[in-house]
């Protein structure tokens, strides 16, 4: 008992050690980041036994009992929202607009978000080879496989990065609320489009956010030790 005491006080001296050495806020993002990565390798492992399966179609019934014309016309409008044809256009402008504004960095870190969010999704697609739902309305179903749901990472590396690049540049507290508040909703749309229009199980939709948390606070993290290492080597000058 006393073995396992001292283990346990250890690991904690390690923790804080690492928290003093990063920062609170870099340290719970690493914490969140590692805890995500487990909860998708989780929902991962119960997708391909099958255990999702009644979860997925209990949602999938339950959000189709809502469906009426004009909000079929608003979901597909949120779907075409976190589409790769409106996303590369529109994230082709941020990135100019951040460059004529003298925002470099803000520009390099939101193409490697959505670029590396890109293949990351290509990549897990491949990996784990699920087969799409049956669609309702007639919805045309893409030719990539279901899991993770790409449209649902996309939007969450995409409107959370500029999102993050927005607030920076930002001075009052109700402002970057509000930018926040407007992120989390075109996320949140974009996820249940997919299951309203039945192109994704529900849980496709769930990892493809946490795949993108993970990339995001993975990008966030690597971002704030280069700055913090290259503010370090400025002052040694």
């Amino acid at each position: 008992m006393n073995k396992i005491n001292r283990l346990l006080r250890r690991i904690i001296k390690f923790f804080g050690s690492v928290r003093l050495a990063l920062g609170s806020l870099l340290f719970f993002g690493m914490v969140s980041a590692i805890a995500a990565l487990f909860f998708f390798g989780w929902l991962a492992g119960e997708m391909l036994e099958g255990d999702t399966r009644r979860f997925d179609e209990s949602v999938r019934n339950f959000v189709h009992e809502f469906a009426f014309p004009a909000l079929t016309v608003v979901m597909r409008l949120a779907s075409f929202l976190g589409s790769t044809l409106f996303l590369t256009v529109f994230g082709v402008i941020i990135v100019i607009a951040l460059y004529l504004r003298k925002h470099r960095r803000g520009a390099i870190l939101f193409t490697i978000t959505t670029i590396g969010a890109s293949v990351l999704l290509a990549t897990l697609k491949l990996a784990f080879r699920r087969v799409r739902p049956e669609p309702f309305f007639d919805t045309m179903l893409p030719a990539s496989y279901s899991f993770p749901s790409g449209h649902s990472l996309a939007a969450f590396c995409f409107y959370g990065a500029l999102a993050a690049i927005l607030t920076t540049r930002i001075e009052k507290l109700w402002l970057k609320i509000i930018v926040w508040i407007a992120a989390l909703t075109m996320i949140t749309l974009v996820g249940i489009s997919r299951i309203y229009l039945g192109v994704h199980h529900p849980s496709d939709v769930v990892a493809g956010y946490v795949v993108g948390l993970i990339w995001v606070i993975t990008i966030a993290v690597g971002d704030k030790l280069v700055h913090a290492k290259d503010k370090n080597a400025a002052g040694d000058e």
